[in-house]
């Protein structure tokens, strides 16, 4: 889907730095972030409280508007403003859950990112470093690249030396190992 008309009215006032633009731009998004948040976190195992999820939107926002709205300022139309937006949230909710300390459902306790991660649906905690380190180079890469670094599957490509369309379905391969390890 391209970028709508009233996107780009909306995001070229708030690039002149119209402030009633700039809340009319958060109004329109800010259910969407919190959605992605929620998706974000929950992908990862991830419980986060009413307050963490408030400053996980407000970085995303922030993210937004840094260096003279720079992020804003890059699109370039060739994907709904939503699309985009998503895009430049889950980047920085991933880096920013990789850095905190996590409880795990099981035990309650807390483990650092990634060496005691439970893996999704696993009934124990696993050792993330462990079972990436059983998958080839080019799996074990692309999936701390896109899980852990919030990397697109061209940056991840283009990393690796494989056709971005590729990506995915090493992932894909590289995900059904690790469910496999468990």
């Amino acid at each position: 889907m391209a970028l709508s008309n009233l996107d780009r009215e909306l995001l070229d006032k708030c690039l002149a730095k119209d402030s009633a633009a700039w809340q009319e731009f958060t109004d329109r998004f800010l259910a969407l972030i919190v959605h992605v948040v929620n998706h974000t976190a929950a992908a990862r195992n991830i419980q986060i409280t009413a307050d963490s999820r408030d400053d996980l939107v407000a970085e995303v926002f922030l993210s937004w508007i840094d260096k003279d709205f720079a992020p804003l300022r890059r699109f370039r139309g060739n994907s709904s403003l939503a699309t985009y937006l998503t895009v430049i949230a889950r980047r920085v909710i991933v880096r920013r859950l990789s850095q905190l300390r996590i409880p795990t459902p099981h035990n309650n306790a807390v483990s650092e990112l990634p060496n005691a991660r439970p893996f999704a649906n696993s009934p124990d905690p696993i050792d993330f470093q462990a079972a990436l380190e059983k998958l080839s180079p080019n799996e074990a890469t692309a999936l701390r690249m896109f899980h852990l670094d919030g990397c697109s599957y061209q940056e991840i490509g283009s990393r690796i030396g494989m056709p971005e369309n590729s990506v995915g379905p090493l992932l894909s391969r590289a995900r059904d190992k690790m469910k496999n390890l468990v």
